[in-house]
């Protein structure tokens, strides 16, 4: 039997800190910059990616400028919101998604809202899959780990990457919080862990009183910058723990036109432990992992109650329900890095007093809007690193500025989180007015 909270898991990085408090009273954020000046530099683009076929939204498309390393996702509803330099104004846009036609289209193209552009299915003929169809996925997928060296970044390099942690009682917000943070990328070719530093941060908390409970996730942008699996290997598969499951080629798919193998994994049954389940997508040609998304196979739900609820109520029992991990990579010039990823949970609280339970969700995201090479390789003093162990939500200030992000490129809100933020700057107003 594998002791899985010994060995270092990606699910011993992320924890769920459940406290009884009083609601926290907002903060005002100040107006970092001067907005007028930041307008007249960059150009703002508003849309949503959908299927050309059944106008279905695209959920985490890729959007990238050509030509340079300035990138967003579309969100869960294939809306997106873009801001580049008036310098780039006639460059192409490059839109991608998996199982998709990579689209090009100008810049110039675009109006400053509701575009909507349409992608279309990419078909792959079987017979030219059946050719090249590995005999043994558990080795593809070690030989495809064992080569990120040659395929990724192998220069340290330095990321601005966008960052959203969002907490929900069943539909409605409890907690927000967002972050502009730079990443100090380690190069792939060593273990080196990444370093963070924050730049620009911002929160609400308990804006909704739904409860006397608030909910705290530790960690911050951790959670899913250790979701890159490439760079950290050690918290899904070692060596060892490959051993622990079951590879097998379902089907075939296109990136960026590229002809990728799906590649299923399970844990074994003979294992009885909490271990993951999902789908590796891995480039035929070249053996690169290009995506990844899988999940916690909740075999014992006290057992995986252990490994996140750090601490809760006496009278409440905690238990996950669900527990997600997504991972994108992107391609520049034939190196791939890490482009995007998000962590969800979803669990249940049971109230010894209570007749109902309570349901809640966290969801954690992080995109990388722009990078450049770090040759020196340099990082910033300990005392200006973000640790592993921050809590979002007492780090960051409050929302009271609509355009704080500036010339910064965002994922674009949910229409729940929209409302929520116009709730919270409504709250602020009357506040200063009294």
């Amino acid at each position: 039997m594998i002791n899985i909270y010994k060995k270092n898991t990606l699910l011993t990085a992320i924890f769920i800190l459940l406290f009884i408090s009083a609601p926290h009273f907002l903060s005002a954020a100040p107006l970092v910059q001067d907005l007028q000046e930041q307008e007249s530099l960059y150009n703002q683009y508003r849309g949503k990616i959908v299927d050309g076929e059944t106008n279905k939204p695209l959920v985490f498309a890729s959007l990238t400028v050509e030509n340079t390393n300035i990138s967003t996702v579309s969100n869960t509803e294939g809306e997106f919101i873009l801001k580049v330099p008036k310098a780039l104004a006639k460059e192409n846009l490059i839109v991608s998604f998996l199982g998709y036609k990579t689209k090009h289209l100008s810049l110039e193209e675009l109006s400053s809202d509701k575009n909507k552009i349409a992608l279309e299915t990419s078909i792959t003929e079987l017979r030219e899959v059946s050719l090249a169809i590995p005999k043994n996925a558990a080795n593809l997928v070690r030989e495809t780990l064992k080569k990120r060296g040659d395929h990724y970044f192998d220069k340290p390099t330095l990321m601005t990457a966008f960052y959203r942690e969002t907490i929900k009682k069943r539909r409605k917000n409890v907690s927000l919080s967002e972050a502009v943070v730079t990443i100090y990328k380690a190069a792939y070719t060593n273990d080196r862990k990444d370093v963070v530093e924050m730049y620009k941060s911002r929160k609400s908390t308990d804006y909704s009183k739904l409860d006397t409970l608030t909910l705290k996730l530790q960690g911050g942008p951790f959670n899913t910058l250790f979701v890159d699996m490439v760079k950290y290997p050690q918290y899904i598969f070692t060596e060892e723990t490959l051993d622990y499951y079951d590879f097998t080629v379902s089907s075939s798919t296109m990136v960026q036109d590229k002809l990728i193998f799906i590649i299923n994994f399970k844990q074994k049954e003979t294992i009885e432990d909490q271990l993951y389940q999902g789908k590796l997508y891995i480039d035929a040609e070249n053996k690169i992992l290009t995506n990844a998304v899988y999940s916690l196979n909740i075999t014992n739900k006290d057992e995986a109650a252990k490994l996140f609820v750090r601490k809760k109520p006496a009278k409440a029992r905690v238990w996950p329900t669900d527990v997600a991990y997504r991972v994108d990579y992107r391609e520049k010039n034939g190196k791939w890095y890490y482009g995007y990823s998000n962590v969800l949970l979803e669990f249940k609280i049971n109230w010894d007093d209570k007749l109902f339970n309570s349901v809640y969700s966290l969801t954690a995201e992080m995109a990388i809007t722009d990078w450049s090479e770090n040759p020196s390789g340099e990082v910033p003093k300990a005392r200006n690193r973000l640790k592993s162990s921050i809590i979002m939500s007492d780090e960051a200030s409050g929302f009271s500025d609509p355009d704080f992000w500036g010339e910064y490129n965002i994922i674009e809100p949910e229409k729940s989180i929209e409302s929520a933020i116009k709730k919270i700057q409504r709250q602020l107003k009357k506040s200063s007015a009294k």
